[in-house]
This record gives structure tokens, sequence and C-alpha cells, in this order.
């Protein structure tokens, strides 16, 4: 894995590379959480809205599936890395849209994890539906999975009923798209607001808990250990991504809003 180190301190490291090569030289059960974050597959040539203009809804290369099944075998293949790597009573986070979230919940199930959780993302400043023939978008689905049925999870329970005002917590969370501020180093088409990842670290490790993120473009999740005080393990194929990453890591208390 050496040759694919990218940066390093003294608790986080980068890696260009593949994750579904890289995982397999990982050790085997030594992450605590995943949080991942994968291509969703919305890349279809269509259109959406970016500050007020008609913009394309394609990412990228890395954002297309030739067929069902070729998606479907990616989910399996990644998801079932990540499991190798787990601890036995680690847990994984998995975002995503209509577009790849139900392929993922049945790689889960196929690869073994209990799911515990299906978290809506709900954003109150959602793009426009410019088509006007269905209703706008405005959620994500995070699904939070233990490693299996037995597995003891870690949950703060008490940290997460405190941060909602003194009772539990459901699963149902609102809040903006990320704000330009945290963009101040460069911009990445599906980055994920800093508190939204702090709010999943709080609530599934501790402190020195190591975390794991096979597809980590612009680095928020290692900027959120960076600040709860986690180990942090980020991979991505992307040279400009991981170079944000790089950047974000290095002057993250910049962004402790």
């Amino acid at each position: 894995m050496r040759e694919n180190l990218y940066f390093k301190d003294e608790n986080s490291r980068l890696y260009l590379a593949n994750s579904l090569e890289l995982l397999k030289d990982f050790d085997a059960e030594s992450v605590d959480v995943v949080f991942a974050d994968p291509p969703y597959f919305l890349s279809n040539g269509g259109i959406t809205c970016k500050g007020g203009r008609v913009a394309s809804v394609n990412k990228g290369d890395w954002d297309k599936a030739a067929t069902l099944e070729a998606k479907h075998n990616f989910n399996l293949n990644w998801i079932g890395l990540c499991r190798n790597v787990l601890k036995p009573n680690g847990t994984i986070w998995i975002s995503g849209t209509l577009h790849n979230i139900y392929s993922v919940g049945m790689a889960l199930e196929q690869t073994g994890f209990k799911i515990m959780n299906n978290i809506t993302w709900q954003k109150t400043n959602p793009p426009p539906n410019l088509s006007c023939k269905y209703f706008t978008h405005s959620t994500e689905t995070i699904l939070w999975a233990k490693k299996n049925a037995s597995a003891k999870h870690y949950f703060n329970y008490e940290l997460m009923k405190e941060l909602n005002g003194g009772k539990q917590m459901k699963d149902v969370w609102t809040g903006m798209l990320t704000p330009r501020r945290e963009k101040i180093f460069g911009k990445h088409p599906t980055q994920k607001p800093l508190y939204l990842l702090k709010k999943i670290l709080s609530a599934s490790s501790r402190d020195g808990d190591l975390i794991l993120d096979p597809f980590c473009g612009s680095g928020t999740t290692g900027v959120a250990c960076k600040l709860l005080g986690r180990r942090f393990i980020g991979i991505d194929n992307d040279r400009d991504f991981i170079a944000l990453a790089k950047e974000r890591l290095i002057r993250f208390e910049e962004q402790n809003f």
C-alpha cells in the first residue's frame, strides 16, 4: 500500500487508489466504522439546477454504470471488502439516492450485515425540479448497519438525545446542503456537509476510533475525524479530489464552524 499513500500525518492517511484493489491489502477486522458515499450512478445525461442555472447531472465516468447487474456487482464487491476490514462490533454507514440505495441495501443483506436504521436526510434547500414532471428531490437515504445480527455495536444514545433537546433522536435529519464556506479549498460534485458527518461519527464512534471512507472525495469525513479526535483512512482514485482532501485535512481547523 505504500506506493499508493498520498498523504499521512499523525492520525490520518489518504490513498490515491482504487478501493476495490487497495482494500484487499488492509488488515482484517482493523476498522471501527466505515462511512461510504459511493457512486450513485445518476449520471444519465439529465439536467438539474445550480445557482439558478440549468446544469448537467453528470458527475464523471465514475458515476456511470453500464447495466443494473454491473451496478449491483460493484456494490456487492466493495461492501464485502469493507465487511472484511470492519471489526466484529463495527458499523457501516452508506449514503445514497433512489439511483443506488436499493442495490446497496440488498448488497448489505447479501454480505451478512444487519441494517439498523434507514436515516432520511431532508435537505432544506434542494435544487428545484426543472422538468415539472415529478416531485422535487429533497432527500437522501443513509443506511446504518452492523456486521451481523449478534454484533454489539456502539451507539452514543445519550449524546444524540442531548443534541435533540432531551428527546430521542428520530431517523429523519433536516439540514441544508453543503454551504459555500466548506468549499473554500475547492469543490466536489457530491460533497456532504460537515454537520452530517460529525453527527454520524459522534453517534457511532469513540475518541481514537479508526474511521474508513473508501470513496473519500473532498475529505469531509476526514475533517470530521480531525475535529472529533478520530483516526482516519480515506481512499479515492481521482487525483484532484485527493489533493483537495489533503488540503482540507491540513487546514481542518479553519472548517470548525
